[in-house]
């Protein structure tokens, strides 16, 4: 009995490992660390960002605004704290696709550029296949990544405004608890943009004022999904 009452207590230890989502302060410990040497210890640290307009830099369709978006939002502020790295910020993500599209390429046009660190954000176009083929096309790309030892930060979607984002059974809701449950059965990285953005709604703000058409976010908007990823890459405790 005794044997028995051990064995589950060891394996109560080792459950949350594998159903939580990982730890922010210490999940990308290797990667703060490589990112504050200098040179000649330092290497390049690449950020590899895939997904469908958003990160594309689409603001309103057919305006790219790649210097406002959030990927290069990111480049900026991470080199303001660590001024001595070297850091590649590689967009991979196509307007229009949706993750089984993404998935279809990923080897040969997302891993190849070796990410120390993959985004992935499809979830807005992901309504058109449903919930069950994104999440296989999800965990195909997931998998694909751990395989090769890449950290992973999934991403919730960003509004899109002819979607009540205080309705916990929309599409864009359910496509939302899938993410998190993908972070958290990986126990990888997550940016639960959805979350932001509804809480700025519950706070009786306008959403409409961080977008710049229906389902894209202007400058404004794509800042605050920036610092949902910075506090992933800086120590910052700060509430979004």
């Amino acid at each position: 009995m005794r044997n028995i009452i051990t064995f589950l207590f060891c394996c109560s230890l080792c459950m949350p490992l594998y159903s939580q989502i990982a730890d922010r302060e210490t999940y990308l410990n290797s990667i703060k660390s490589e990112l504050a040497k200098q040179w000649p210890e330092n290497k390049t640290v690449n950020l590899v960002f895939h997904g469908h307009s958003v990160p594309s830099g689409y603001f309103k369709t057919p305006d790219v605004r790649t210097l406002q978006s959030y990927p290069h939002q990111v480049l900026e502020t991470v080199k303001e704290e660590y001024p001595y790295a070297v850091i590649n910020v590689t967009v991979t993500a196509i307007g229009g696709e949706n993750a089984e599209q993404g998935a279809a390429r990923f080897r040969r046009e997302v891993l190849t550029h070796r990410p120390d660190v993959l985004f992935i954000d499809y979830a807005l176009n992901d309504r058109e296949t449903g919930l069950v083929r994104a999440r296989i096309a999800w965990e195909k790309m997931i998998e694909e990544a751990l395989n090769d030892s890449i950290k992973i930060i999934l991403l919730t979607p960003t509004p899109d405004t002819a979607v009540n984002i205080l309705d916990e059974n929309s599409s864009l809701a359910q496509h939302s608890r899938q993410i998190y449950e993908l972070a958290e059965k990986y126990h990888i990285g997550l940016v639960d943009s959805y979350a932001a953005f509804r809480k700025k709604k519950i706070n009786g703000e306008d959403i409409a004022e961080y977008m710049s058409q229906i389902n894209h976010p202007n400058e404004k908007g794509h800042s605050i999904v920036r610092d949902l990823i910075i506090r992933w890459l800086i120590n910052d405790n700060g509430d979004i």
